[in-house]
């Protein structure tokens, strides 16, 4: 009996072994490792090739407009499921497709933002394929776990694409932002998420006038006024923010179009300061991390020897130790996070071109919309308004998505905006753009 039970668990392990290396050599070969995600169905002449099916890219193209046109996972889940569209589950159900899945408690066409959120993160939507995302621990253990990026192997445009590169990168840099704050009348504002204080690097948060709810604003979160530590309040009207950024889109379509040249020049030359400025600050960060790193471990060794030695009693070094690890561990955290964000800073040489297609998009744009602004912007830095030869004026910075701040150059017809608001009880504000570039 014992002989039996030793022998089949020989066997499983010998079989186990063996699918692991056959799926190793699949996998590195850009064969797809798992079942094809909603959207995509396996080509009938060819089971290891992927090809769209219309009906479930419909919905995937859809949840990203709504994504880009600034409609939050929750948002996206009520309108579908309003609209009566069969989750993901369902409609494989109802094509004779068996995928595991717990069944929806509320319906087929009842949709969970997690389902949302899922869609708008995968890559494969792309065209790419990646493989060894998760693992499993062992044989006997099924449970599949989260692999670490760098263990992935990804091979790029081998199917046809359901979202264009350039949209999935948009929504990705725009869902990475903080999350968009609501008032607490629950209004939103396509500005919420995107602004920051200048001084502090803190969000800004969106109000409304107690007195006059015509009258919305944004000033800084950590105020010290607010028991924050920021000086100022950074108060800048929605209204008058709105006018600046469009005119400052409108000022860069219009150089785009006019002097393309330049702008292709410009674009490279910022392209490449903006990665070189961010890594050396990536890598100032990081260097300081691995330091601290071979700290612990050199300060590990020491209460070891000394807990070897008598020095140091086993319960004052079984806490020390935990203390240690557990330090480690976050640090190793963030060191993994920095290589990363190291990796796609050295890929945004190449994505120049595709904030120039974006820029050209918006050419006669006449109104901001929340699309635009996941486009085209990354972040605007909210400065105090200040007095200048007796006028007040107050500064913003807009970074765009991957180039950073944009200073345009001054010898050409692209005349700065003019725009002045009434801010409050008849103090007059002028914007005055800052011209520093990052």
């Amino acid at each position: 009996m014992l002989y039996a039970r030793l022998t089949n668990e020989w066997y499983a392990r010998d079989i186990s072994k063996k699918r692991r290396i056959s799926n190793k050599i699949k996998g590195n070969a850009g064969e797809p490792m798992g079942p094809p995600p909603f959207g995509y169905e396996k080509d009938p002449s060819n089971p290891k090739h992927w090809i769209i099916d219309e009906p479930a890219a419909a919905v995937v193209r859809r949840i990203y407009r709504m994504n880009l046109d600034g409609m939050g996972v929750e948002q996206i889940a009520d309108a579908l499921s309003k609209d009566g569209i069969l989750t993901p589950l369902f409609y494989w159900e109802a094509k004779g497709i068996r995928r595991p899945g717990k069944g929806a408690k509320y319906g087929p066409c009842h949709w969970n933002s997690s389902t949302v959120s899922k869609i708008l993160s995968l890559q494969e939507y792309c065209g790419d394929i990646l493989n060894f995302k998760t693992y499993s621990k062992s044989y006997k253990n099924k449970r599949r776990i989260e692999n670490d990026r760098e263990n992935w192997v990804i091979f790029k445009d081998v199917h046809e694409a359901i979202i264009p590169r350039q949209m999935w990168e948009a929504v990705q840099e725009s869902r990475g932002r903080t999350r968009k704050r609501r008032t607490h009348e629950g209004e939103r504002n396509i500005f919420s998420g995107l602004l920051v204080c200048a001084d502090c690097g803190n969000n800004l948060h969106f109000h409304f006038n107690q007195g006059n709810p015509e009258i919305k604003y944004f000033n800084c979160s950590n105020y010290k006024g607010n028991r924050g530590t920021c000086n100022s309040t950074h108060y800048i009207r929605a209204d008058f923010l709105e006018q600046v950024v469009l005119s400052e889109i409108r000022r860069l379509t219009r150089f785009v179009s006019q002097y393309e040249q330049e702008f292709s020049e410009l674009m490279m030359g910022y392209t490449q300061q903006a990665m070189a400025d961010e890594q050396r600050a990536i890598k100032r960060e990081l260097d300081s991390l691995l330091v601290r790193d071979r700290e612990l471990d050199s300060l590990f060794e020491h209460i070891y020897e000394d807990n070897v030695n008598g020095k140091l009693s086993d319960d004052r070094f079984s806490r020390m130790s935990a203390k240690y690890e557990e330090e480690q561990a976050e640090l190793r955290k963030k060191i993994k996070s920095l290589q990363d964000n190291m990796d796609k800073s050295k890929s945004k040489a190449s994505t120049a071109e595709i904030f120039m297609s974006a820029v050209r998009k918006y050419t006669r744009a006449r109104k901001l919309t929340p699309r635009m602004l996941n486009e085209l912007i990354q972040k605007i830095e909210v400065h105090q308004a200040e007095k200048i030869d007796g006028v007040w004026v107050q500064k913003i910075t807009i970074h765009y998505n991957c180039i950073g701040v944009i200073a345009l150059p001054s010898d050409l017809a692209l005349p700065t905006p003019d725009i002045t608001v009434n801010t409050r009880k008849g103090v007059y504000v002028t914007y005055m753009p800052d011209t520093k570039a990052v």
